[in-house]
């Protein structure tokens, strides 16, 4: 078994070894992660964080040993704060990294950062204030950044740089948690869970006071929340239908 890390600001996650192929999701600076399986230029990777699997280019991430990767998997997570920031190598070259990078894994690589961070512990009371740093971020299929994301990539990077840990896809983070019957049980913080029309659920968003709701869907935005589902006042119609709340316990 082979070990990696990120070593770059940002790399693609795809669904199959190529580039044109989808973007599945991200993996953001000091991200680690298993090799399952090596190809001439392309690894299958599995991430250590959420277990999520992929495909990523050879060229974009540095090996490391088992005992690097058991070292930072064992730690609490030190993730950067602020919407961009800089870690610096030996020659004291810049690399940008963006909020929820992972830096536990500075001195494997190398860099040093001065930056803000947090050392991730569960926190519910900031959920919504740290979900508010995401606002009006354009959606990106598989995107988990400021600069593009997805619903689930949305609600996973606020949990996480909440302390938690919830899973990368929307119907995955409706597995966990505990299920509420009303909108009025539900807090700040919880997760409201969206399905289409064969009822796979298919959106994610962070229930917020007052019937309101924050979501990723064109861009991160809020729109109110009733027991029909997502109503977009812009529009005047419901986006989408709700199928469930969970508490992230």
């Amino acid at each position: 078994m082979q070990y990696g890390i990120c070593n770059l600001s940002i790399v693609p996650l795809r669904i199959e070894p190529s580039d044109p192929t989808e973007l599945v999701s991200q993996i953001l600076y000091g991200e680690i992660f298993k090799v399952l399986e090596q190809r001439k230029s392309w690894s299958k990777i599995r991430l250590a964080f959420d277990k999520y699997e992929g495909w990523i280019d050879n060229k974009q991430y540095l090996e490391i040993t088992e005992d690097d990767y058991k070292n930072i998997k064992s730690q609490n997570h030190r993730l950067s704060l602020d919407l961009i920031e800089f870690v610096q190598d030996a020659d004291n070259k810049l690399y940008t990294i963006p909020i929820g990078s992972s830096l536990n894994g500075l001195e494997i690589l190398n860099h040093t950062f001065d930056g803000n961070s947090i050392d991730s512990k569960k926190d519910k009371s900031n959920l919504i204030n740290t979900a508010f740093t995401y606002l009006n971020a354009p959606y990106l299929w598989g995107g988990k950044t400021p600069f593009g994301i997805d619903c689930s990539g949305f609600t996973q990077m606020v949990y996480k740089l909440n302390g938690y840990h919830i899973l990368r896809d929307a119907s995955q983070q409706a597995t966990q948690g505990q299920a509420l019957s009303f909108i009025e049980e539900s807090e700040p913080g919880d997760l409201a869970f969206f399905d289409n029309q064969d009822g796979q659920i298919v959106h994610v968003g962070i229930i917020m006071e007052d019937n309101y709701i924050i979501h990723a869907h064109g861009q991160v935005r809020i729109d109110r929340l009733d027991h029909s589902g997502i109503y977009n006042a812009d529009r005047r119609i419901h986006t989408h239908k709700l199928r469930v709340i969970k508490k992230i316990i």
